[in-house]
């Protein structure tokens, strides 16, 4: 395989991602590890569900350029609880899907939760369809919070179950 430019980026994009990856699995083995009934239980688990109010997502991912997402966030009861932001920015872009890097911030009543990951997205053209829309999750690592979850610590799995709805499932330990 030749070097040129472009493939040397790629390679440089795909390592930097894969040391994001790395160092974050120790808190994605944990989050799973306590679901398996084999681990740890969480300390505090918020299930929260999402409806998507704005977002720049493009027709077309392009690596190294971002697009955002907001959805407004409610509990159990319907009871509005804050908002979920996400920017997310595509690292590697092929014919099935995207390696994105995406940093979350969850603002709720009592405080805020940071999270971040790289998660294969599949492309839009796939998930943003009205009718029959491709169902997908992925995992983020707990990077911090203010208020009610200063230092928090722990994962915040995100199922999108159609384009303007997602459910968050939050463990925090």
């Amino acid at each position: 395989m030749t070097i040129d430019r472009r493939n040397a980026l790629r390679l440089t994009s795909l390592a930097a991602a894969g040391a994001g990856i790395t160092g974050g699995l120790g808190g994605a083995a944990r989050a799973e590890g306590s679901r398996a009934g084999g681990g740890r239980r969480a300390a505090r688990q918020l299930a929260l569900t999402g409806k998507r109010t704005a977002a720049d997502i493009p027709d077309v991912l392009v690596p190294g350029t971002p697009y955002f997402v907001h959805y407004e966030l409610r509990d159990a009861d319907g009871n509005p609880v804050g908002t979920e932001s996400a920017e997310c920015t595509p690292v590697t872009v092929g014919p099935d899907g995207a390696l994105v890097l995406a940093s979350l911030v969850l603002l709720l009543a009592d405080g805020m939760i940071t999270a971040s990951t790289a998660f294969q997205r599949p492309l839009p053209a796939l998930t943003e369809v009205l009718v029959a829309p491709r169902q997908w999750s992925h995992l983020f690592a707990v990077t911090g919070g203010t208020g009610a979850y200063e230092a928090a610590a722990g994962s915040v799995t995100i199922e999108h179950l159609s384009r303007e709805d997602d459910v968050l499932t939050i463990d925090l330990d």
